[in-house]
């Protein structure tokens, strides 16, 4: 007679447990959305994914983060492409979607992984990966993710517990698509240029006032960039609204943030993000970017139902139309390669023009608060109301600039950090071998330079006024030449344009140009003034005409010397000056 003994039982269930196939169940989904994991889960359901479907999964480390966690992607496909090289070839369209870039803003991961094993079963978007590849990245932020504790997010009902909003770094991934500081997101845009998503899908809570709207769903281009690609935005925008109000939903298609904080009446303005954010970012590369924010004073199993069937949604309409919106985008790289002299926006915002529209909120008071002393909104959710709102959609270029007729010149002594930033942006440059001599070339001179009160994001940043103009200037061997005759022209001018919102003189990275450095004393001023006024009565008369008009002016020692000392020949000429030059010329 067979005896099971304590050792053969022990060794019967592992080989059991071996041969069963991996639970692709998440935890949020055994705990009935009560509940989301710790990152060794994606470690876990990452590698589990690619063995249960050998073939239609790749799992891939594309970075490591700054506490040494790897960061990880799961590519899916039908079609036989799970590497970059096999999408192209193909010319198989690829859509991106990202979870927990905010870690505390979590329905993305669980939703991710929930809508991604249907798929792959045939339950939902049946044969959609024949015609496109997926990169899913579970957590963008891992690092924020495992700060893990309640209350990570005050203004959101559920999960139990959460990461948190920034990286380990104390940076917030989702303003530094432009400037690439964090390693985070350095890892992303490479994965981004090696892969080069058609599609980027970015996938968010919101916080805000308390209504019915489940969801916001904003896709770009659609107020901004080719315009070719905005008619495929605005369809992949409605379609997939469409898609998911059919299943219960209720989205808006712009940000539900009140003009006026706290005060409903105040209504809303749509707008453009600019390229620090994920859907500012993509549409300067010619591709498409949606930013999906669940609400989150909905609960939890209610906003990861919702994310699921956006997923779902996204993956069937790139299955219906990649190839035709593929097409599109690649026209668009064309178009864009062709913006030499032409005039491109560069910021955008919301004309005066308002219109109203029904808003499904709450009932609500505004009474002053004995804690804060300010005016309190209460909204009462067990009475819906509709609201008749003011919503300004109408968007229109803000700042625009025409572009130069070749290119950007990089001084050598900027080189090699810039190259670094080009090199992750995916953008084309060339390093001159030889010095250009004099070169006649386009020069930015500030005229005011106004530095940031407080840091943001650890950098100081610089608002210019000033305008390019017409200068002969030595170009050393070892600048850059970076063409404006490549797809991401427009993404070379919100760089290297210091107008630009995020240009990288924004950022604050080129300060030390708009720092004075040498300085004439006061009595060596005082005995140059005497000179040249002797010399030149048309200056003697500018500079009493000036103290003359100019009261602030008249009351300033400091001022009144330096009138002189700028037209002195000691002046620093390069004082003020954007060391980065515009050319109508290839060097």
């Amino acid at each position: 007679m067979f005896k099971l003994t304590p050792l053969l039982a022990a060794a019967l269930l592992a080989t059991s447990a071996l041969a069963a196939p991996p639970t692709l169940t998440t935890v949020s989904e055994r705990s009935g959305f009560l509940k989301t994991g710790r990152y060794e889960e994606v470690e876990t359901l990452c590698r589990d994914f690619a063995k249960a479907y050998p073939g239609r999964v790749r799992c891939w480390e594309f970075g490591r983060t700054p506490q040494g966690r790897p960061m990880l992607a799961l590519v899916a496909s039908d079609s036989g492409a799970l590497s970059p090289a096999d999408a192209r070839k193909k010319g198989l369209p690829v859509a991106l979607i990202q979870g927990g870039i905010h870690a505390g803003e979590i329905d993305g991961k669980d939703a991710g992984f929930q809508a991604l094993r249907q798929v792959l079963d045939g339950q939902a978007a049946p044969g959609a990966l024949k015609k496109q590849v997926l990169v899913f990245v579970p957590v963008f932020n891992v690092d924020g993710h495992e700060r893990f504790a309640a209350w990570n997010r005050p203004n959101q009902r559920g999960p139990e517990q959460m990461g948190w909003r920034t990286t380990a770094q104390n940076y917030n991934l989702n303003r530094d698509y432009a400037k690439a500081d964090a390693p985070e997101m350095q890892a992303m845009l490479r994965l981004i240029d090696l892969w080069d998503p058609l599609l980027l899908v970015d996938l968010h809570v919101t916080d805000g006032a308390k209504f019915e709207h489940d969801v916001a769903v904003q896709v770009e281009p659609v107020h901004a960039g080719d315009e070719a690609l905005r008619d495929v935005g605005r369809a992949w925008r409605d379609g997939v609204a469409a898609d998911i109000a059919k299943q219960g939903s209720l989205p808006v298609v712009f940000y539900p943030s009140f003009n006026e904080d706290d005060n409903p009446l105040s209504g809303f303005t749509d707008g453009v993000s600019p390229p620090r954010f994920s859907t500012g970012y993509p549409l300067l590369r010619n591709r498409l970017s949606m930013l999906v924010e669940t609400h989150s004073w909905k609960d939890y199993p209610h906003r990861v139902r919702v994310t699921r069937n956006i997923v779902v949604s996204v993956l069937e309409r790139m299955a219906a139309n990649g190839k035709a919106w593929q097409k599109v985008a690649k026209e668009a790289d064309g178009r864009a390669a062709q913006l030499a002299g032409q005039s491109v926006a560069l910021s955008w915002k919301a004309s005066p023009k308002v219109r109203e529209i029904e808003f499904r909120g709450y009932a609500y008071t505004r009474t002053p608060s004995e804690i804060s002393g300010a005016l309190m909104t209460r909204y009462d959710e067990s009475k819906p109301e509709l609201w008749k709102l003011p919503l300004r959609d109408e968007i229109l270029p803000d700042l625009q600039i025409t572009a130069p007729k070749a290119g950007y010149l990089i001084p050598a002594e900027h080189a090699a950090w810039m190259a670094d930033k080009l090199k992750l942006h995916g953008l084309s440059y060339r390093v001159l071998k030889a010095p250009q001599g004099k070169a006649e070339v386009q020069t930015f001179r500030a005229t005011m330079a106004k530095r940031g009160a407080q840091s943001v994001e650890s950098h100081q940043r610089l608002d210019l006024q000033g305008q390019w103009a017409a200068e002969a200037r030595d170009v050393p061997a070892g600048s850059l030449f970076v063409p404006i005759a490549q797809p991401g022209a427009r993404l070379v001018m919100s760089l290297l344009e210091p107008l630009a919102p995020d240009s990288f003189a924004a950022w604050g990275f080129f300060n030390n140009h708009f720092e004075r450095k040498e300085y004439m004393e006061g009595y060596v001023a005082e005995e140059v003034a005497r000179e040249q006024l002797a010399a030149d009565p048309a200056l003697k008369a500018a500079f009493e005409k000036r103290v003359a008009e100019d009261a602030a002016f008249a009351k300033s020692p400091a001022q009144r010397l330096d009138f002189f000392a700028r037209r002195h020949s000691s002046w620093d000429d390069r004082f003020n000056l954007y060391p980065v030059l515009r050319t109508d010329r290839q060097p």
